[in-house]
C-alpha cells in the first residue's frame, strides 16, 4: 500500500509540475497589448470573464475571439470605436488564450441575444464553429485574417459574412485561405487592407513570421473599425 501511495503522490506532483511549466511557457509567449490598447481598454468592463465595450444593447452584440496567444485587450482600440458606433463588443477570454480550448465560450455572454461573431486568425476559425452550431440568433460572421474549416462550414448560411485581410500579412496561410472559400457563402464580402499586416488586426507589437506593415498600427486600427462599422450598419439587421 505504501508503494502505491507513493506512486500516486509522485504522479500527482509530476502532473502539477508539467501543468505549471506549460502554463508559464505559454504565458511567456503571449502577445501583450500596446500602451494604446491598454488605454482604450480603460473604457471597458468585465462581464463573465469577458471584456465588454458598451454600445446599444438593443442592437445585436458583437462577440470576438482573439488570435492564439494574444491577450484580449490587444483588440481594444477598434473594439472601442465599434462600441461608440452603437454595437456592444464582447472580447472573449480563453484558457491560456487559445480559442481551440473552449470554442463555445461565446455562450457565456450570448445567451438568447441576437449576435454577430468574429475572430482573428485561429480565433476566427473557432468563431465559425460556434456560429455553425448556434444559428438561431446569429446575425453575421466576420473574419480578420482568418477562415473557417469543415467544422465551421458556413456556405449554406443566410447571414452576412465579411472577410478582412491585409496585403503584408506574413502569418496567414494564403493557400488554405483560398481553399476555405468553399466553406463561405457566395455573397461573402472580401476586403483587403493595403499595407496592413497580421499583427495589425490587434495592437500588440511584432508577431513571429509576420511581414512589416507599411502603414501604422493606428491607421490599420482605424481602417478595421471603419470597415466593420460600415458592414454592421449596412448588412446586419436588428
Amino acid at each position: 500500500m505504501k508503494k502505491i501511495y507513493k506512486w500516486i503522490i509522485g504522479i500527482i506532483i509530476a502532473l502539477i509540475v508539467i501543468f505549471s511549466a506549460t502554463f508559464f511557457i505559454v504565458k511567456n509567449k503571449e502577445y501583450q497589448p500596446s500602451a494604446a490598447a491598454q488605454t482604450a481598454a480603460t473604457n471597458s468592463s468585465i462581464v463573465n470573464n469577458t471584456i465588454k465595450f458598451q454600445g446599444d444593447d438593443q442592437k445585436p452584440m458583437v462577440i470576438f475571439y482573439p488570435g492564439a496567444l494574444v491577450e484580449p485587450k490587444s483588440y481594444s482600440i477598434w473594439a472601442k470605436k465599434v462600441a461608440q458606433a452603437g454595437y456592444s463588443v464582447y472580447i472573449v477570454r480563453f484558457p491560456l488564450d487559445l480559442a481551440i480550448l473552449q470554442s463555445n465560450a461565446a455562450s457565456r455572454v450570448q445567451k438568447n441575444h441576437d449576435y454577430v461573431i468574429g475572430g482573428h486568425s485561429l480565433g476566427g476559425t473557432m468563431a465559425s464553429r460556434y456560429a455553425k452550431n448556434h444559428s438561431q440568433h446569429l446575425k453575421g460572421v466576420f473574419f480578420l485574417a482568418s477562415y473557417p474549416e469543415k467544422k465551421g462550414d458556413l456556405h449554406e448560411t443566410e447571414v452576412p459574412v465579411l472577410s478582412l485581410t491585409a496585403t503584408n500579412d506574413g502569418v496567414l496561410n494564403h493557400t488554405n485561405y483560398n481553399k476555405a472559400k468553399k466553406f463561405l457563402p457566395n455573397n461573402t464580402i472580401y476586403q483587403q487592407i493595403s499595407g496592413g499586416n497580421h499583427a495589425g488586426f490587434g495592437s500588440y507589437g511584432k508577431q513571429r513570421g509576420d511581414k512589416k506593415a507599411s502603414i501604422s498600427n493606428k491607421k490599420q486600427q482605424n481602417l478595421i473599425s471603419k470597415l466593420l462599422i460600415n458592414w454592421l450598419n449596412h448588412s446586419i439587421s436588428e
